[in-house]
């Protein structure tokens, strides 16, 4: 299958998602419903021009870059430091918006450390920055079984972000994508939604249980019991109706389980992209990673022909992304 309008509906939907919310990314909520965000504007906190892009969609397009030769973490790894050595996939050539375990992370691969382990685990480092670039590794696991997806999502959150908290939410993530990406099931939003309420925890409650299984002899007891405790980090999207809730009852700060639930709340209780994009902006705190999230999101659930067109002109690197998108999908 060639992939190449997917590609480009995901591309564009983190990356403009990205580019709205950035200029007031750390605005509190009660500040921007003074003034709510409601198209591209530029020259706030960062002091960028409009349309351009930070980390959030760098990394999304340096994963990107390196899957286009194939699955490799070193190359995967590699491609990141680049970004924050040399700019690699910045609007402007210069690495800005880097979060503390990002950069320790790549500091560590740097040093020589392998990208399995490289990524903090301390659950202080459960902040987004897994989650935020992670949506193209689903053109690259799309078929395979989901041991196997599981497997590979845990390894490229690894590279910056190794708790289990933090691959669980890029697993949930990966999962929706998925669905929406199927086109043969044809499933309706709420519907994915639903479906992956009974799925991941007897994934995952089983996951863990074999891995325990296979290690019993070490006492590993309570690895076992971390793992299954994390399940329950997302009980309002496993157990509830976050739909539901009310906009004072959703987070949306830097906390990856904030930004997961800030993400799929918007995209339920919405009907188009720039409805969902605009509504995870206006959330305030962390504008441009819950926007970009919640854009990868609605871009492929919507399609490229619904983004503003006038948010496409303006997006930096518009040519390099349509070219990145062409060849990405040349290489399956």
């Amino acid at each position: 299958m060639n992939y190449y309008n997917q590609i480009k509906d995901i591309l564009y939907g983190v990356a403009i998602g990205d580019a709205l919310g950035l200029h007031v990314q750390f605005a509190s909520r009660e500040i921007i419903k003074e003034t709510p965000v409601e198209d591209m504007e530029g020259y706030g906190v960062f002091s960028k021009p409009p349309g351009y892009f930070s980390d959030d969609s760098s990394l999304t397009f340096a994963l990107s870059e390196a899957l286009i030769d194939g699955y490799d973490l070193d190359i995967i790894a590699q491609n990141f430091v680049k970004w924050l050595d040399e700019g690699y996939w910045t609007p402007d050539g210069e690495a800005y918006d880097i979060g503390t375990t990002t950069f320790n992370s790549i500091t560590n691969i740097k040093e020589g450390i392998k990208p399995t382990l490289s990524g903090e685990t301390h659950e202080r480092s459960n902040g987004n920055g897994s989650l935020m670039r992670i949506s193209p590794l689903i053109f690259t696991i799309m078929d395979k079984p989901i041991e196997v997806r599981f497997q590979m999502i845990k390894e490229v959150s690894s590279i910056t972000h190794r708790h289990t908290r933090s691959i669980i939410a890029c697993f949930y993530y990966l999962e929706f994508l998925r669905y929406l990406l199927d086109n043969d099931l044809d499933l309706e939003k709420h519907e994915i939604y639903h479906k992956l309420q009974k799925e991941v925890p007897k994934f995952l409650n089983n996951y863990f249980k074999e891995e325990y299984d296979k290690k019993e002899n070490e006492g590993n007891e309570k690895d076992l019991e971390f793992n299954l405790n994390q399940i329950s980090y997302f009980d309002r999207l496993l157990k509830e109706n976050i739909h539901e809730l009310g906009e004072d009852e959703i987070n949306s700060g830097g906390y990856v389980i904030d930004t997961i639930e800030a993400s799929i709340w918007c995209l339920l209780t919405t009907d188009n992209y720039s409805e969902a994009v605009l509504k995870a902006v206006n959330l305030g705190g962390d504008t441009d990673t819950t926007a970009a999230v919640t854009g990868g999101l609605v871009g492929l659930l919507y399609g490229f022909d619904n983004i503003p067109k006038r948010w496409v002109e303006e997006i930096a690197r518009s040519r390099d992304i349509d070219d990145l998108a062409s060849r990405f999908a040349d290489s399956f």
